[in-house]
């Protein structure tokens, strides 16, 4: 069976990275951007630099920010209209993964307008084109949405999120730079991590790794394990490892998929609006114990990236719970609840369940699951 691994065209990391926006956008002939990003990251001044690069350079733009945190079927059409009032020629996004989510549906959707409903687009949508040409510009290092294949998208009406899976998203450019994630707050910082370690540690052991993957994740893995606590005390050090960790895993985990834990974890960010990293991490640790029967021998790997002291020395079952015990300690050391105890209710979860089976991440979990098991473990964090 062959792998299929789909990467940005050029991707910038580093301080100043976000230099080589205006340039990039120049030397292709593009004349207007749609910036899309959200209020608070105008509201603090973080969208403005790069926004002041394109206004030195006398780059036209307009900007969109009508996105909420887990971004609706109405912003994607509300940005869609937006492009098109701006006349403009590309995307600029600049954000997390909402701004990110939200500006991939809307360059897909300029290019195939026969998917201007959205809900088409669910599952591996089979768009023609490419979406509009695109530099993302990473503001959390947790989404990693500026490398992926993957875009999210809350469907209000029927209070679920929907993925959509399609190479024709994937930003052209990416730009990871560390001075624009110097702002986040502790708790946004934490968070958007323990998603980025979510995104590594379920690509690492999902059906559809491989040697190409497993690479990428076990570095991830390594440096978020080992800068996330500095990130969140808004070390150098720390920012810099966080900005790299996440983007490498999504090199990974784009091309062969998640789990369960992201299936779970999208439900709850739809029906509660609780933070999508949140829900990964609290989530982490159990979607571990769950699959431990049939991927328990590779977290001996998982363990030894994260730094586990002896883990060469214990046998395969020891080394899985000393590895599940370091997922815990290190979301408990950045401050994330260790269960769902006051957000998930008991008569919610059929329904909760039911999305989670259906969601695009679960068929790639290790160990095949049933919607008993599913509604059985969400229990088990209550």
């Amino acid at each position: 069976m062959a792998n299929r691994i789909v990467l940005n065209t050029i991707s910038y990391h580093g301080k100043g990275a976000i230099e080589n926006i205006v340039p990039e956008l120049q030397n292709r002939g593009y004349k207007k951007a749609l910036v899309c990003t959200d209020e608070s990251l105008l509201k603090f001044g973080v969208a403005q630099k790069v926004t002041s690069l394109l206004e030195k350079a006398s780059f036209a733009y307009d900007i969109y920010s009508d996105i909420k945190p887990n971004p609706t079927i109405e912003n994607v059409q509300n940005g869609v209209e937006a492009f098109k009032k701006a006349q403009a020629d590309c995307i600029v996004a600049i954000g997390g993964g909402s701004a990110m989510d939200t500006a991939k549906a809307i360059g897909i959707i300029v290019e195939n307008p026969e998917f201007a409903d959205v809900r088409s687009l669910e599952g591996v949508a089979p768009t023609k084109k490419h979406a509009v040409f695109t530099i993302a510009v990473a503001t959390t290092a947790g989404t990693a949405a500026e490398v992926t294949i993957n875009y999210v998208i809350t469907d209000v009406e029927k209070k679920r999120k929907f993925v959509c899976v399609d190479v024709n998203d994937i930003p052209e450019i990416a730009v990871v730079d560390p001075d624009m994630m110097s702002s986040m707050p502790k708790g946004l910082t934490a968070s958007t991590g323990m998603d980025a370690l979510t995104h590594a540690i379920e690509g690492y052991i999902t059906k559809g790794h491989c040697a190409i993957s497993d690479m990428f994740h076990l570095e991830a893995i390594r440096l978020i394990s080992h800068s996330l606590r500095g990130a969140v005390e808004n070390t150098e050090e720390g920012r810099e490892g966080m900005a790299l960790g996440q983007y490498i895993a999504g090199m990974g985990f784009s091309n062969v998929g998640l789990g369960i834990v992201h299936s779970m974890a999208h439900g709850l960010s739809a029906l509660y609006d609780t933070p999508h990293g949140v829900a990964c991490a609290i989530i982490l640790p159990f979607g571990l114990e769950y699959n431990a029967p049939v991927a328990g021998k590779r977290y001996r790997a998982i363990g030894k990236a994260m730094g586990v002291d002896g883990i060469d020395l214990m046998d395969d079952e020891e080394a899985a719970q000393a590895t599940i015990a370091a997922v815990r300690k290190l979301s408990q050391d950045v401050g994330i609840p260790a269960n769902l105890k006051g957000i998930l209710k008991e008569e919610d979860v059929a329904f909760l369940t039911e999305s989670a089976y259906a969601d695009a991440c679960c068929p790639g979990n290790p160990r095949d699951t049933n919607p008993a098991e599913i509604a059985a473990l969400y229990r088990s964090m209550m």
